[in-house]
């Protein structure tokens, strides 16, 4: 039988998340913060743009606008508080890589556009350091790369071929490059390394600083920020609470709840924990000097961080999904999953077992159908949206809220033509084929991995199958894969 994992005698699972916590923050959905929240909407306004969704995206769009074009009357209207949703719950990584599929966009637009794609991610990291710097945000941001780790054969060869397709599609040698066993543990030492690769496209953050420190420079620049204000239905230039010109819905993982939307993108489920602050003597024996971002290549992967207080950060799927796209706002983790994400660390760092699990909570992403990310404005309705990050949010939002600006502002850039712009996916298969299907797929990805371990230099077929089922792999890549 195994054995429950260590909790803190503060332990808290769910409501708002340890980087919320960290900033002295409490409560759940729908009232609670303690400290004071900004007031809800007061009555029927006009604005220019109005801004559905206080998280990354909402915000960076609200930050680029207002600097832009300060005439401009921009509102922003968010359910909770900024930063409650996948802002304030993720792993903290700023990562400088496509949400979506180089293949895709490429077929659509061709390969030039994919990797112009890749390159403005790459750019974006370094915009998320600066502009934070510039906003006098302290944010933890340490930008040191980030690392993937391979712990057995088959995850090392899929190491190797993943290193030499990004060469394929515009990756320099300073972009990416292999650490076998031994150099890699001189930088941080994983139980069962195989091996990693590094990129210096990433840098760590705390989410909750940014998050809230961004909703404060918005409110600076004069852009009327409204929480516990529930958005229910967006109508193209209708009389309503807020009548806009152009209103944009940047609500990721919670799209699902409105009216219309509940097949636009799958609200994904993702589970994190993190421990009491280690003790020194712990870190001398993992290393982790440069508290690189880590992730891991099997298929229910990890994603971790060495956060600034000397924690452990460690995520992955928990349930990933629930029946109708419904959502567990308060974000309370299953005990199972608490103990799974604990055996996870203890094994790749048998180092830490001493210490104690003090938070767990969970969030949701949004995936769409053929996990693509999307920035889209329609002119003739003033409709616009961006989403669909596949959890690489983080950096992806900050180039969505720029995009976003040029095209409400009619501005033909580089950034208007990227080949996300306009890009436009059909909707998820109705219930209960979307239960069923997205439940099979992690069993198939969970049986992958149980396969590859101690198993042949080859990805399992149960994988590949899985992902050509789940749209993540094209059916001509998955026959070139065969």
């Amino acid at each position: 039988m195994r054995e429950p994992p260590p909790l803190a005698g503060d332990f808290v699972n769910g409501g708002v998340s340890y980087w919320l916590r960290d900033l002295g923050l409490s409560g759940g959905l729908s009232g609670g913060l303690s400290g004071p929240r900004r007031a809800p909407l007061p009555g029927s306004r006009t604005a220019d743009v109005c801004v559905v969704g206080a998280g990354f995206t909402g915000l960076w769009a609200a930050f680029y606008l207002k600097r832009a074009r300060p005439d401009l009357r921009v509102v922003v209207l968010e359910r909770e508080f900024a930063g409650f949703g996948a802002s304030g719950r993720n792993g903290g990584w700023v990562l400088g890589e496509l949400a979506g599929s180089r293949e895709r966009y490429a077929a659509g637009h061709g390969r030039p556009a994919a990797i112009a794609l890749t390159r403005a991610m790459f750019a974006t990291v370094d915009e998320v350091v600066d502009a934070a710097a510039a906003e006098g945000i302290d944010a933890d941001i340490v930008k040191s790369g980030v690392f993937h780790v391979a712990t057995n054969a088959a995850q090392l060869a899929r190491l190797r071929a993943m290193v030499a397709e990004d060469a394929h599609w515009g990756w320099g040698p300073g972009d990416v490059s292999l650490l076998e066993a031994a150099e890699a543990d001189a930088r941080l030492r994983v139980a069962g390394g195989r091996g990693m690769a590094w990129s210096p496209h990433c840098a760590r953050v705390h989410p909750g600083k940014l998050a809230r420190g961004l909703a404060a420079a918005v409110a600076r620049l004069g852009v009327e920020i409204f929480e516990d204000t529930p958005v229910t239905a967006i109508r193209p230039r209708s009389p309503g609470a807020v009548k806009a010109e152009y209103v944009i819905r940047a609500t990721e993982g919670f799209t699902a709840g409105l009216a219309g939307h509940r097949r636009d993108w799958l609200p994904m489920n993702s589970s994190l924990i993190v421990t009491e602050p280690l003790p020194q003597r712990t870190w001398t024996s993992i290393g982790w000097a440069g508290a690189e971002p880590l992730g891991d290549m099997a298929h229910y992967y990890m994603y971790a961080q060495r956060t600034a207080d000397g924690r452990i950060a460690l995520g992955g799927r928990g349930r990933p999904y629930r029946y109708g796209s419904r959502l567990d706002a308060a974000g309370r983790t299953p005990a199972a999953t608490v103990a799974e994400l604990w055996r996870t660390l203890v094994r790749m760092f048998p180092d830490a077992s001493s210490t104690r699990v003090a938070h767990a909570w969970s969030g949701v992403l949004g995936v769409p159908r053929d996990w693509c990310a999307t920035v889209v404005v329609d002119h003739l309705t003033g409709l616009g949206h961006a989403g669909g990050y596949t959890g690489h949010g983080v950096a992806t939002a900050n180039l969505a809220g720029r995009t976003l600006r040029d095209l409400v502002l009619r501005r033909d850039t580089e950034l208007t033509a990227l080949p996300w712009v306009g890009w436009r996916v059909r909707h998820w298969e109705p219930e209960p084929l979307r239960w069923l299907g997205v439940h099979l797929l992690y069993r198939l990805y969970r049986l992958a991995d149980a396969r590859e371990a101690g198993g042949p230099p080859r990805t399992s077929k149960v994988a590949r199958v899985a992902d050509l089922i789940s749209g993540r792999l094209s059916p001509a890549a998955w026959w070139r894969g065969r």
